[in-house]
């Protein structure tokens, strides 16, 4: 797998982290018709997949994003933060008193590929996307850091994640997929 060569400058990350935070904010104040400016950057119009991870006091808070991106960057981080701060399932709606204390992780993702050996998966460098039938998981590249798990150890929760028996990615008919993102 070739390395992932899009990279961010300092200031466009500011920019979509800004970008984060204004979205969520207008949400908060009742603004459901507000529109994110112009980029600051043309190459912040790329179509490619984001994810936006809220943590509250060094805990999850929400995480939504998109594998591919279906229109350019920019637009698709602005979704996703209102995703992750009122549609993650697994938290209730942020509120107001929570917004201030948000820290804000942004994923570009790059392209999602076949993994041709799960040998060669880099605990750091890739993210997954375990599919049998009709379950999938996916698990960002930082997450297998942040729980310090090897390779097989974040292939198996990848697998629980799709709602599989860890392992699932040993056997016949298990599609197992990786990409890298930048992470900031």
């Amino acid at each position: 797998m070739d390395a992932f060569r899009f990279e961010l400058s300092a200031l466009e990350k500011d920019a979509l982290k800004d970008l984060v935070r204004a979205s969520i904010r207008a949400a908060l104040q009742g603004d459901q018709a507000w529109t994110p400016p112009a980029p600051p950057a043309a190459r912040l119009t790329e179509p490619l997949g984001a994810f936006v991870t809220l943590h509250l006091g060094g805990e999850l808070r929400g995480c939504i994003g998109r594998i591919v991106g279906d229109g350019p960057l920019w637009e698709t981080v602005a979704r996703m933060a209102r995703a992750a701060a009122f549609e993650d399932p697994r938290f209730p709606p942020l509120s107001p008193g929570e917004f201030e204390k948000l820290a804000v992780e942004i994923s570009v993702l790059g392209p999602v590929t076949a993994c041709p050996d799960p040998g060669q998966v880099e605990v750091g460098r890739h993210g997954l996307i375990v599919r049998r039938g009709a379950r999938q998981g996916l698990l960002l590249p930082q997450v297998a850091v942040e729980w310090r798990w090897d390779a097989p150890a974040f292939l198996d929760h990848t697998c629980r994640k799709a709602g599989l028996e860890p392992g699932a990615w040993r056997k016949p008919g298990t599609e197992v997929y990786w990409f890298e993102a930048e992470v900031f």
